[in-house]
């Protein structure tokens, strides 16, 4: 695409653009039925003249999201949700070989971030698509009085839905929100075996360390700690959990893991992963007891997880001894190691979700961005869940993409599970 017709952007370097629709393409071929949406949405243009503003990962499944999402008539604009999860290559492919204004960088500053925030809600969007609520939380703080043009948005992660559905019990939220997030399709797969898979990816490859015969805690068992903890101990970890919900610690314990609280389990613990969306689950408390060479990494959305204020105080010095990779040296002679800053490990360090599952989550956001588009004057400002037709139609699209058929029910069995009358 000539230099002059080039969308506004801001990325690193336009000269990485081919590179990254190498990238984008490989992608794409683990990508089935976000293909077969994108193929209709080409014929049909469910998204025809609408402005797209969103805030996601830059990553080359994210690509193929704007792609499918572009092949359905979209104006889009995109920025990072993360300041360390950008693919340089990816937003530089977005802009020059796709038409897509980008603004991202990786390892951007905190200005930098929400300067590109503001630069895609400038743009003056109809429909918002978030991961983490940072772009809707701008929106309805500092720009104001755009939102009477927005119709609709969607949001990715779980952190996201909480801020939004406080936002709603509030009463400030100021259009309908599709939790792309709850949908089965999303939940049960991309933060289970998505995140399982790309945080010992992301710990591994900022590390090089021997997973085997460890000790990891993971502090959270929802599914991106269930994801975690099954990984960790499928490379031969001795997996700990911690967690505040009796009933999500027994589920835990039962599933074979040790559970304990987490000053205890920081003792133990060679590496100590977050996941649970909250505040200073790692604080001064346990920072006291691990021991020497412990390495600390989070998978929740913010980096506010591992009290890193607090960690700065307990230590003489700090040095970067790989990428990625922090050393702490505390007042007492201890050395912690914090990956990442803190920030999502899986898309700091390493490339995030496989495509293979991002292809479901993509589809959830595709499908509802089009619902969106049919139904939002029908909708009230709240968040709703994806629709069930839709998590199950991606579900059924998936299993014809691998090969893979099932039942039906019979006719006989659909009237007797409709049925009251029979019995023993």
């Amino acid at each position: 695409m000539p230099i002059n017709t080039l969308p506004k952007h801001d990325v690193k370097d336009l000269g990485l653009a081919a590179h990254g629709r190498l990238r984008i393409e490989w992608a794409a071929t683990q990508m089935p039925v976000l293909r077969l949406i994108q193929e209709r949405f080409a014929k049909e243009k469910p998204l025809a003249g609408v402005k797209i503003a969103a805030c996601l990962h830059v990553t080359t499944e994210t690509a193929n999201l704007m792609l499918a999402m572009q092949a359905g008539g979209a104006d889009l604009a995109l920025c990072a949700s993360n300041p360390l999860s950008t693919q340089d290559d990816v937003a530089a492919a977005l802009v020059s070989e796709y038409g897509i204004s980008t603004f991202a960088v990786k390892g951007e500053d905190n200005d930098t971030y929400y300067r590109h925030i503001n630069a895609v809600l400038s743009t003056g969007p109809n429909m918002t698509m978030d991961d983490g609520c940072d772009l809707v939380s701008a929106l309805h703080r500092d720009t104001t009085g755009l939102i009477d043009a927005v119709f609709g948005g969607t949001e990715e992660t779980t952190t996201g839905v909480v801020r939004l559905r406080s936002m709603q019990e509030n009463g400030v939220l100021r259009y309908p929100i599709v939790a792309v997030n709850e949908a089965s399709t999303k939940h049960f797969f991309d933060n289970r075996y998505g995140t399982g898979q790309s945080t010992l990816d992301g710990v591994i490859r900022a590390t090089n360390f021997l997973i085997a015969g460890s000790t990891v805690v993971v502090a959270g068992y929802g599914w991106c700690g269930r994801g975690i903890a099954m990984r960790a101990r499928g490379l031969g970890a001795n997996v700990v959990v911690t967690e505040v919900d009796p009933i999500r610690a027994l589920e835990a314990l039962m599933d074979g893991y040790r559970v304990m609280p987490s000053v205890e389990a920081a003792k133990r613990a060679d590496v100590f992963i977050t996941a649970t969306g909250d505040v200073n689950v790692v604080d001064r408390a346990q920072l006291a007891v691990m021991k020497d060479g412990a390495m600390l990494a989070n998978s929740g959305h913010f980096n506010d997880e591992i009290n890193i204020p607090a960690l700065a105080e307990m230590s003489s010095g700090r040095r970067m001894v790989r990428d990625f990779v922090e050393e702490f040296r505390l007042t007492d002679g201890r050395r912690l190691y914090l990956l990442a800053d803190g920030r999502l490990v899986n898309l700091s360090a390493a490339e995030g979700h496989p495509a293979g599952v991002m292809d479901m989550s993509f589809a959830n956001q595709a499908l509802s961005a089009e619902f969106l588009r049919q139904h939002a004057s029908e909708l009230q400002n709240q968040v709703y869940v994806v629709p069930t037709e839709i998590d199950r139609e991606i579900a059924r699209l998936k299993l014809r993409a691998m090969n893979v058929e099932i039942d039906e029910l019979t006719d006989e069995q659909r009237k007797y599970l409709a049925s009251w009358e029979s019995g023993t």
